[in-house]
C-alpha cells in the first residue's frame, strides 16, 4: 500500500514537471500584459481576457495559418504513408538477409539532423520553381519522414503471420490483393501510429516552413515568430497562438492513442 501511495506521488510529481509549462502558457494566453509582468508570474488569480486572442486574429490571420498547416500536415502524412507502408510491407516479406540492414538504414535517414539537408533541399525546390508553395514542404516534409513510416511498418508487418496470407494466396488472392485485403487490415495500428508521428513532425516543423514559404502560404511555427518584435516579445499573443496549434493535434493524438499504443507494443516485439 505504501509502496503504490509512493509510486503514485513520484507520477504525480513527474506530470507537474512536463504540464507547469504547459499550464503556464495557458494561462498566459487569457493575462493582461500587466499580470504577464507583475511580480508574480506564476499567479493563477487575475481576471481572464480575450484580448489576446482577438489580437492575434487582426493582426495575423491565424485562420490562413491553420488552415496551410492542416494542409501541409494531412498532405505529408498521405505521401509518406503511400511510400512507407508498401515499402515496409516489402522488406518484411523480403527474403534477402541485407533486408534488416535496410529497415535499419531508413532508420538512421530519420536520424538525420533536418538543418543538415536544409541548403540541398531549398536548392532543389529554387530549380523547379515551388519555393514558397505548400507543395515544397509536403514534399521535404515527406521524404525526412518517411524512413520513419518504413521502419515503424517494417517491425509492424513482421509480427503479421505469414501463414495468414499464404492460405489467402491459395485461395486465389494476387499479392497486391494480400497486402491490401489481409497485411493492410492487421496492420492498421501501425498505419496510424506512423500517421500521427508524421502528422506531429511536419505540424511541428519551423525550420523548412520559415525558410520556403512566404507570408501567403506559412504555418503557425512561422506566425508565431510574428510575436517577436524588435522591441519586445507579445507573450500574451505568442500563448494565444500556441492554444490555436496545440488544441488541433491534442484532439488528434486523444483520438487515436488507443491504436499508438498498441501500434508501439507490437513494434517492440
Amino acid at each position: 500500500m505504501a509502496r503504490s501511495r509512493l509510486n503514485a506521488a513520484a507520477l504525480l510529481i513527474v506530470l507537474a514537471l512536463f504540464l507547469a509549462p504547459v499550464l503556464w502558457l495557458m494561462g498566459t494566453a487569457f493575462k493582461t500584459r500587466v499580470d504577464i509582468y507583475s511580480e508574480n508570474p506564476f499567479d493563477l488569480l487575475f481576471t481572464p481576457t480575450l484580448s489576446n486572442f482577438t489580437g492575434i486574429f487582426e493582426l495575423f490571420e491565424p485562420g490562413r495559418l491553420l488552415g496551410n498547416s492542416v494542409l501541409v500536415a494531412t498532405g505529408t502524412t498521405l505521401l509518406a504513408l503511400l511510400l512507407g507502408v508498401p515499402a515496409g510491407y516489402a522488406l518484411a516479406r523480403s527474403t534477402l538477409r541485407a533486408a534488416p540492414a535496410v529497415a535499419y538504414v531508413f532508420l538512421f535517414l530519420r536520424m538525420v539532423p533536418p538543418v543538415a539537408a536544409l541548403i540541398p533541399f531549398y536548392l532543389v525546390m529554387r530549380d523547379i520553381g515551388l519555393v514558397g508553395t505548400q507543395l515544397a514542404l509536403i514534399l521535404i516534409s515527406a521524404a525526412l519522414n518517411v524512413g520513419f513510416v518504413v521502419w515503424t511498418m517494417y517491425t509492424t508487418f513482421r509480427a503479421v503471420p505469414p501463414d495468414v496470407e499464404a492460405a489467402a494466396g491459395m485461395d486465389g488472392c494476387s499479392r497486391w490483393g494480400v497486402f491490401w485485403r489481409i497485411a493492410v487490415p492487421l496492420g492498421r495500428s501501425g498505419i496510424l501510429t506512423s500517421a500521427l508521428a508524421v502528422f506531429l513532425f511536419s505540424w511541428n516543423d519551423f525550420l523548412f516552413a520559415l525558410l520556403l514559404t512566404t507570408p501567403r502560404t506559412a504555418t503557425l511555427p512561422v506566425g508565431m515568430l510574428a510575436t517577436v518584435g524588435s522591441v519586445d516579445i507579445s507573450i500574451g499573443q505568442m500563448g494565444a497562438f500556441a492554444q490555436i496549434a496545440t488544441i488541433p493535434v491534442v484532439i488528434v493524438a486523444i483520438a487515436l492513442n488507443r491504436y499508438m499504443v498498441s501500434g508501439v507494443m507490437k513494434g517492440s516485439h
